[in-house]
């Protein structure tokens, strides 16, 4: 060491700074970490770099990371030698090209710059003119690639697991150019093309997902755009609340509420509060949000066990493709609970039991001793162990087990996960070579297919889709598979292989007449077992995204008598056989009858809206019309819109009760909104007395309620408000 660095560029850590865990429990081990000092000589000078690692200092910076894994953390918090150690390198690409082309921020390299060149010029400023704005930039361009990479990865913006994080990033890049750059249209979707060019000669993936990318960037962007509109009309009215309460805050459950209900950023909601004068109650929101963290973990607690090995193992060996059957050993077990309920996990050294993985859900079965027979109520795959779920563990963990599969469960998996390979191929025929997979699940009951397409499959398309599989099912191919195939085989026959899936150099390969894929999941022998192939639904998941449902044999069978037993229903009820005629003729009856209903209507309001004009005189400036009505919602908007033309100072505040829900009405003439009365306003303000909200225009507006006993406080309230204004 010391013939390549000097002692004094040396320093010996300790527990704390070097050594590497990945949690409580779990591979850990020593670690060493290089750092580069990109300060001034001067300032080396007066206080040298050793004195300034992890610091703090933005040019006194970690590039590289070893990590020697040897050692697993027990939950007991001991160590044990790991069985094969090995080293774990990471390297900050942008960080060594900082230094390489001597800038002091990441930001000013050739990494970040072309896209920072393209948000400056979209917004009409200089990057490095306004600290705000070019935070905003900064943090636009870095969060563009982490989501443009996870899509092209086959990560799409979700409300959970990895999908909730891209979607935050995604958020949070959207808020920093609306507040701080006026961006109030989709925008980092723009930017998609010039990292496409700058990126994707490095990563083709990057291109070749370059639509995908660009569709589901943009309707998320919209999407939040929609939600920062409607939590800043939420935001005026607690605004508008607070301040006639006499506050200076806004509390901390009324920003909470934003934020957890209606997705509202904290900080835009301090932002745009501080512009008008009142501030947030910053330490109650904290204690809202921490309140809420506490649920969600203690909601989501596991106390998981350490491990006890009987058998010393690496991986289960699975033989569930040739058998469901197996005489097994436990080589380990651990006991876990979670909500007040405990199960225990098994792994043994070999079983016919499938891991929950690649979308299909793990097989169910039983294990059985000449003493006991112990459910297996699901199967679990996790590290390359295959983990089999229990509520008991057996009497001996040691005796020698017979492992059954359910064989009807398993079957019924298999068909739908070959029906689904099958109905890839017939998409990719039907709709284009660019669909492909971009999430699965498969069920005994049902099967679901995510793929990227970019419109609303047609039912005609459906329908071919449906008749390709069905003649493939008829066609009864044969379970072709190559357990060890190697990639370069694999893509010479054709194999689908999905971008973001982890392939090792000896892949399983599986082809049933065309359709040809790599998959590690459970298949039936042939494609006649599957009888029938049916679709549920189709419909769109995310932009660029469909999903279909659908069913095999059993269940396609029981969707079919289904459809057939609702038909031949309606055609009894309608007392005719031939059902769409009647349901035809039903159809043209109705819609002369509501033309002729609709006409009745409209010169019923015309009637009353004339009677009630002429029937209320004029007092303290307004014709004022408050009261409350068994009419439904539109019919009082009809009449009030026919009053609002026959009176100026018209003030028509009228509630109605409809299946149970209160709804306010107020209707304001010219006269009356020109003195500064907004009908919006004060609806909002009303409609509190009956747990409700709303809003509308300057001269007209609505809110719903979920308290109907509240309805007349809530008129009368109105009334009042806009009686103050007019006097």
């Amino acid at each position: 060491m010391e013939a390549v660095s000097s002692e004094d560029h040396i320093i010996r850590g300790n527990k704390h700074d070097n050594f590497w865990e990945m949690g409580e429990t779990g591979p850990c081990g020593p670690c060493s970490e290089i750092h580069f000092d990109l300060r001034d000589e001067a300032e080396i000078a007066a206080k040298p770099g050793r004195e300034m690692v992890n610091a703090g200092h933005p040019q006194v910076i970690e590039i590289w990371n070893l990590v020697f894994m040897q050692f697993n953390r027990k939950a007991n918090g001991s160590l044990e030698e790991l069985p094969a150690r090995n080293v774990d390198t990471g390297m900050g690409f942008e960080r060594l090209c900082m230094i390489l082309q001597g800038k002091k921020s990441n930001y000013d390299t050739d990494v970040f710059q072309p896209t920072i060149g393209r948000i400056a010029a979209l917004a009409g400023k200089r990057y490095g003119e306004d600290e705000k704005a070019d935070v905003a930039m900064r943090v636009m361009a870095d969060h563009l690639r982490a989501i443009a990479f996870s899509i092209a990865d086959g990560q799409l913006p979700s409300n959970v697991k990895a999908g909730y994080v891209i979607r935050r990033i995604l958020r949070r890049a959207v808020r920093y150019g609306y507040t701080y750059l006026g961006f109030t249209e989709p925008t980092l979707c723009k930017l998609v093309a010039g990292l496409v060019e700058q990126m994707g000669g490095q990563f083709p993936e990057l291109k070749a997902q370059q639509t995908l990318i660009e569709k589901v960037i943009e309707e998320e962007e919209a999407s939040f755009l929609r939600t920062l509109a409607t939590g800043i009309n939420l935001l005026d009215g607690v605004i508008e609340r607070t301040k006639k309460e006499g506050r200076e805050l806004i509390s901390g459950r009324e920003a909470f509420e934003l934020y957890d209900t209606f997705g509202f950023p904290i900080d835009l909601t301090e932002l745009i509060a501080r512009e008008q004068g009142v501030g947030v109650d910053l330490p109650a929101f904290e204690q809202e949000l921490e309140a809420q963290k506490a649920r969600s973990r203690n909601a989501a607690a596991v106390d998981t066990d350490d491990w006890v090995e009987l058998i010393p193992i690496r991986e289960s060996i699975f033989t569930g493709y040739d058998t469901l059957t197996e005489r097994v050993r436990i080589a380990r077990y651990r006991r876990v609970t979670s909500k007040g309920k405990t199960t225990f996990q098994l792994v043994f050294d070999r079983t016919p039991f499938y891991g929950n993985s690649g979308g299909q859900i793990g097989d169910i079965g039983y294990i059985e001793s000449a003493n006991e027979r112990i459910p297996v109520v699901a199967t679990e795959k996790e590290n390359g162990l295959i983990i089999h779920i229990t509520a008991q563990l057996p009497e001996n963990p040691a005796a020698e087990f017979e492992a059954v599969v359910n064989p009807e469960k398993r079957q019924a998996a298999a068909n739908n996960h070959t029906a689904t390979h099958l109905m890839h191929a017939a998409l990719r025929k039907v709709l284009g070579s660019h669909v492909e997979q971009k999430g699965s699940l498969v069920t005994p009951e049902v099967l679901r297919f995510d793929f990227s397409h970019f419109q609303k499959v047609t039912p005609e398309q459906l329908r071919e889709v449906e008749l390709l599989v069905n003649r493939a099912v008829r066609a009864d191919y044969p379970l072709e598979e190559k357990r060890d195939a190697t990639k370069e085989e694999a893509a010479a026959a054709g194999a689908m292989m999905l971008f973001g899936e982890k392939y090792g150099d000896r892949v399983r390969m599986v082809r049933f007449g065309d359709s040809v894929e790599l998959c590690g999941g459970t298949h039936t022998r042939s494609t006649g077992t599957i009888g029938f192939f049916k679709i549920l639904s189709e419909s769109a998941i995310s932009a660029g995204v469909r999903r279909i449902e659908a069913v095999t044999g059993e269940q396609a069978e029981r969707m079919v008598y289904a459809a057939e037993d609702t038909l031949r229903n309606v055609g009894e009820y309608l007392n005719n056989p031939q059902v769409l005629q009647a349901v035809k003729k039903m159809l043209e009856s109705n819609e002369q009858l509501s033309k002729e209903v609709e006409a009745m209507r409209r010169e019923q309001v015309a009637q009353w809206a004339e009677k009630i004009a002429a029937s209320t005189p004029e007092r303290d400036g307004m014709q004022l019309i408050a009261m409350q009505s068994d009419r439904r919602p539109d019919f009082v908007k009809d009449l009030a819109y026919s009053l609002r033309g026959r009176s100026p100072r018209l003030v028509f505040v009228v509630g109605s009760v409809y299946e149970g829900k209160p709804s306010l009405t107020v209707m304001l003439g010219d006269e009356i909104t020109a003195r500064g009365v907004n009908a919006g306003a004060v609806v909002r303000e009303a409609a509190r007395l009956m747990q409700g909200g709303g809003g509308g225009q300057n001269f007209f507006a609505t809110a719903g309620g979920k308290n109907a006993e509240g309805l007349q406080a809530a008129i009368d309230k109105a009334v009042e408000l806009i009686s103050a204004q007019v006097k």
